[in-house]
């Protein structure tokens, strides 16, 4: 009996912390942006969205304004939520998701890789070479045009100094397109530029990974993520990642 209500509780958190996230994607807003609108602590957004974080009245209260809903509407829409793939790029929790790479220098792909190797992730990686190519491929068309929007990419690691079309363009499209705003992106930056990550922030990007791309970098990165599927396959892994 213990179990089952433990499990039913359990249910109604992660239910919640789905919808929390999904009406956060629909108005295209980071974590980051959404914790500064409910004045709540970006950790606190991230454990209510992954379903570990129980919810006071008040926090639902910041939250519903925050979302631009109701109270009523905002717990309604998780009352409503099964728990399965909505529209778009929203997927089922525990299914693999696909990574698109977005980046030119193959060095910096090749570290990427490694550190995906190294950290046993076994999802489908594809590679890119430019900020077309990239929205080529987000976007269905051109060499891409038998791509179908639902099957993904899930996460995108986009550098931002890109030929042809910028990274921060192409950031500037995916988060604007409610086609596409729902996936996640981190950024690849050489540089500390203040004012280059505060723009990447405004415009949705989850979070930042300082170039080369390897597995400490990687690992301190996965936890701001927030993201409704696990990366890493074994178990003992994601602990060696925590120690770092």
């Amino acid at each position: 009996m213990l179990t089952g209500k433990f499990m039913a509780a359990s249910e109604i958190t992660s239910r919640f912390g789905a919808s929390v996230r999904r009406l956060r994607h629909r108005l295209g807003l980071s974590q980051d942006a959404l914790a500064e609108r409910a004045d709540l602590h970006r950790t606190y957004i991230t454990g209510i969205e992954c379903g570990a974080r129980n919810v006071t009245l008040k926090s639902i209260e910041k939250l519903a304004r925050a979302l631009q809903v109701s109270t009523a509407t905002l717990l309604l829409h998780a009352s409503e939520m099964s728990g399965g793939a909505g529209v778009g790029t929203e997927r089922p929790a525990g299914k693999r998701v696909d990574i698109l790479i977005v980046e030119d220098d193959k060095n910096d792909v090749e570290l990427a890789v490694q550190a995906f190797q190294q950290a046993r992730i076994t999802n489908p990686i594809q590679v890119v070479h430019d900020g077309a190519e990239a929205l080529d491929y987000l976007f269905c068309r051109g060499r891409y045009a038998h791509r179908k929007f639902e099957d993904g990419p899930h996460l995108v690691l986009l550098d931002l100094s890109l030929p042809k079309v910028s990274g921060i363009e192409v950031l500037r499209r995916i988060k604007t397109d409610k086609r596409t705003r729902s996936i996640t992106v981190v950024v690849l930056t050489a540089s500390r530029d203040s004012h280059e990550l505060a723009e990447c922030r405004r415009l949705g990007a989850e979070t930042f990974i300082v170039k080369p791309v390897d597995l400490p970098r990687f690992c301190e990165a996965t936890p701001k993520l927030g993201l409704d599927w696990t990366l890493f396959r074994p178990k003992d892994q994601i602990d060696s990642c925590s120690d770092r």
